[in-house]
């Protein structure tokens, strides 16, 4: 069995089009999206090309469907910056009643058997929560009590949109990046399961994929384009960013 997982694809439809023809390339049996289909600035037809792909596919939640959820509901978190707040306000405004229980049927956290690597479990950003932050960088000391009680031999999970395969006791752990928002090099990232974990990182056409996202309507789109597609941050910047808000035990 062969499992490609693609995270945190946040509504760039480009970018997940070039993965996807590289997994069908690949011949998976099963494509596990991991949280974050959206916000983003294609998000309604990010999730039909998900919904109508011919592979098998399972999705878990992130905390970005959480957010969409909740302001459809008329209850925002308060915990994101106005700035994505208001990225999530538009996303909530063009899916469709459809869009809306498909998402919200959507588990927070999925466990599948994969012949060579036993049980893997799936989440967004903890086996806890959807939330909580840390990265290649952060103390195994703090990371034990989040792992206690996962009976798995692998985990796999994203949300920090960076890439790493890392030990915690006796728990590999292993993120798959993002697919639409990359921290490092331009591209998409993403995970490919079968005998191993393999790193993958899909290059797409950049330019046009710029092109086609300044051509939406997403409120943030030129800087989608600029930051995430054409020039995204800095592994690096990211991760002295983050240590301000990983778990801190």
């Amino acid at each position: 069995m062969r499992v490609a997982a693609i995270y945190d694809i946040h509504g760039n439809l480009p970018a997940l089009e070039a993965v996807l023809q590289e997994i069908r390339a690949t011949g998976v049996d099963l494509i596990v999206v991991g949280g974050d289909v959206l916000p983003g600035p294609m998000p309604v037809e990010t999730l039909s090309l998900l919904l109508k792909i011919e592979i098998s596919v399972q999705f878990i939640r992130g905390n970005g469907e959480a957010e969409v959820l909740a302001q459809l509901a008329g209850t925002e978190s308060g915990r994101l910056p106005e700035q994505a707040r208001e990225a999530v306000r538009w996303t909530a405004r063009q899916l469709r009643p459809e869009h809306t229980r498909v998402i919200a049927s959507w588990p927070a956290t999925l466990r599948i058997e994969i012949d060579r690597l036993g049980e893997v479990l799936f989440c967004h950003a903890t086996p806890r929560n959807d939330t909580e932050i840390f990265t290649r960088l952060t103390p195994a000391e703090r990371l034990l009590p989040v792992f206690e009680g996962v009976r798995v031999p692998l985990v796999v999970c994203g949300h920090t949109h960076m890439q790493f395969d890392r030990t915690m006791g006796k728990i590999r752990v292993v993120n798959a990046g993002s697919v639409g928002m990359p921290f490092g090099s331009p591209g998409a990232d993403w995970l490919l399961l079968g005998d191993d974990v393999e790193l993958r990182h899909t290059a797409y056409d950049l330019a046009q994929a710029a092109k086609r996202i300044r051509g939406t309507k997403y409120p943030q789109a030129g800087e989608f384009a600029a930051r995430n597609v054409l020039q995204p941050p800095s592994e690096e910047e990211m991760l002295k960013g983050f240590m301000r808000a990983e778990l801190k035990g």
